[in-house]
C-alpha cells in the first residue's frame, strides 16, 4: 500500500514539475496576449491566471507536450473572449472629433496608438481576436484556425471584416470609399 502510495506521489510530483516548467516559459507571451486583446493590464493578468488554472485542471488532455504553447494559447483565447463578452466596463465610443493632432507633433505615435486601441476596443471579441492573434503574434491564417478551431476560411473572413471596420473608425473619411 505505501509503495502504491509513493508511486502517485511521485507521479503527481512529475507532473506538476512539467507543467510549472512549460507554464514557465510560457507566462510572459501569455500576458502580452491577453493585454494586447483585452487592451487593460488588470483583466490581463486576471484572464492569464484564469487560463493557467484551467490549464492546469485540463492537464490531462494535453497529448503531446511540444504543443503546449497552442494548446495553451486556445485556453488563454478563450478566456479573454468571454471577458470581452460577458464585460459591462467596455463602453467604446469615438473620440477622433476630440483628436486633434499638430503636423510634426512629437506625440503623435502615442495619438495613434491611443486611436488604434479605441478601434480595436470597438470590434467584436471574435474580431479582435483573429488580429491580435495575426499582427500581434504574426500568425499565419491556418495557425490561427488551428488554435481558434475553425476553419482558416472563417479565420479570412473575420480578419477581412474586421480590417474594414478598424479602417472606418481610423479614417471615417477613407472608409466610404472617397480618394483624396
Amino acid at each position: 500500500m505505501a509503495d502504491r502510495r509513493s508511486i502517485a506521489d511521485g507521479q503527481v510530483e512529475d507532473r506538476a514539475a512539467a507543467f510549472t516548467r512549460l507554464a514557465e516559459g510560457h507566462l510572459d507571451a501569455s500576458y502580452r496576449l491577453a493585454r494586447a486583446i483585452l487592451r487593460d493590464p488588470a483583466e490581463a493578468e486576471d484572464a492569464t491566471h484564469d487560463a493557467y488554472v484551467q490549464a492546469w485542471r485540463k492537464w490531462s488532455t494535453l497529448r503531446d507536450p511540444s504543443r503546449f504553447e497552442a494548446w495553451f494559447d486556445r485556453i488563454l483565447v478563450n478566456t479573454c473572449r468571454n471577458r470581452l463578452q460577458h464585460s459591462s466596463r467596455w463602453q467604446a465610443r469615438d473620440i477622433s472629433g476630440e483628436i486633434l493632432v499638430m503636423p510634426g507633433d512629437p506625440y503623435r505615435q502615442t495619438v495613434d496608438r491611443d486611436v488604434i486601441g479605441g478601434a480595436l476596443l470597438a470590434l467584436s471579441p471574435d474580431h479582435r481576436i483573429v488580429v491580435t492573434l495575426r499582427y500581434f503574434l504574426d500568425l499565419a491564417i491556418e495557425d490561427i484556425a488551428a488554435r481558434l478551431g475553425v476553419p482558416a476560411g472563417t479565420v479570412q473572413s473575420r480578419l477581412h471584416y474586421a480590417l474594414q471596420r478598424l479602417q472606418s473608425a481610423i479614417d471615417p473619411a477613407d472608409a466610404g470609399g472617397s480618394n483624396r
